[in-house]
């Protein structure tokens, strides 16, 4: 493999991984907001060992995996449309 083709896929899994703790905040705060709603108590777990976590254990870890999978893959696919087929934006603009 190219060396950008790398920092590509690499770059593209961190994308993924940030878009996968955002959605994973998004969904924490929404169960929270709903629990306080409804006068309910949230149940917790520690997050990686670091803070508390309003959402079940297997969530917490399902979301980074899903982002670093994700994130490989979107890597391939932009890849091959921007570098392989050469479909991008800057072609499309001068026509």
């Amino acid at each position: 493999m190219k060396t950008k083709k790398i920092i590509y896929l690499i770059l593209t899994i961190f994308l993924g991984i940030m878009l996968s703790f955002i959605i994973h905040a998004w969904l924490e705060m929404f169960i929270i907001k709903s629990a306080f709603a409804q006068g309910k108590m949230v149940k917790g777990s520690i997050f990686f060992g670091i803070g508390w976590c309003a959402l079940p254990f297997w969530a917490q870890f399902t979301f980074p995996i899903l982002g670093i999978v994700g994130g490989y893959f979107l890597g391939q696919t932009w890849w091959r449309i921007v570098y392989i087929e050469k479909r991008h934006w800057r072609l499309r603009k001068n026509k």
